[in-house]
């Protein structure tokens, strides 16, 4: 049996050892690729780099386990930023399965800035409500949130005590997996004029583009690729540079097993 006769009958699940090597590796060493930065990735980034000392930026975790590893990178750098530029962070959640995801990475990027809750970060958590709560925290947060995500009254948290809808906000992230980034554009964005930046899975970035081109939103990070993106600007390279790297390695692997099997298939086709 040759060469070719011997490739194309090749154990399959040598090829997944192959995919899983190239994948795992990068993201446990951390290796890294170089970053080039869209344009969509470096608004965002200097939308937030432009606000003055101790604003308010209000983070809503509109994503689930599902989509953790395209959005918490996003999330962790966003907050990096953030607490590097002393501004204060407001979270909340219109997906109640991303409670949790959002306190891992509030509480442990908070820590590692000396931030302390309930003056420099609160987390409101979930509250049922969706499009009428959106709308109706333009007129008053606590109509919605008497406490914070552990039950302590808001009004009892110095950072809350001037915070009352989105007048006091400078900006909110949304970060999305689904069509809740719309409603942000539509009824908070088009009706109180609060400036919204997005970072969205890949598959919603296109939806997206059309709200960046008319000038609704400050800012898109779109996909892991635009979460390496935001990491490589704040100078924090984590699991999003990892993981790009990763899939740039998965790509390239498939790419040359589909040329060795095709070059494989012409050799034995030849030789009949």
């Amino acid at each position: 049996m040759g060469f070719w006769e011997r490739m194309a009958r090749i154990d399959r699940r040598i090829i997944y050892l192959f995919i899983a090597v190239v994948v795992i590796v990068p993201i446990l060493l951390q290796i890294t690729l170089p970053v080039t930065v869209s344009p969509p990735v470096r608004m965002a980034y200097e939308t937030i780099d432009a606000l003055p000392e101790s604003s308010v930026v209000m983070i809503s975790i509109d994503y689930d386990a599902a989509s953790m590893p395209e959005l918490q990178p996003m999330l962790r750098a966003i907050l990096h930023h953030c607490f590097s530029k002393n501004l204060r962070v407001l979270m909340i959640a219109q997906w109640a399965l991303g409670v949790p995801l959002g306190i891992e990475a509030l509480e442990s990027v908070a820590k590692e800035y000396g931030k302390k809750y309930g003056v420099d970060y609160v987390n409101l958590g979930f509250r049922p409500g969706g499009m009428a709560q959106m709308v109706g925290m333009g007129k008053e947060i606590r109509d919605y949130f008497l406490t914070d995500y552990r039950g302590t009254p808001i009004d009892s948290l110095p950072m809350m005590r001037h915070i009352h809808n989105y007048q006091d906000i400078a900006l909110l992230v949304g970060l999305e997996a689904g069509a809740t980034g719309d409603m942000w554009v539509i009824y908070v964005g088009g009706r109180y004029r609060q400036d919204i930046i997005l970072g969205v899975t890949a598959v919603i970035a296109p939806d997206a583009y059309p709200y960046l081109q008319a000038g609704q939103i400050k800012g898109l990070i779109g996909g892991l690729k635009g979460a390496s993106e935001y990491e490589y600007l704040v100078g924090k390279p984590g699991l999003g540079m990892a993981g790009m790297t990763a899939q740039s390695c998965a790509h390239i692997l498939i790419i040359l097993f589909i040329i060795i099997g095709n070059i494989g298939y012409f050799m034995m086709r030849r030789r009949k």
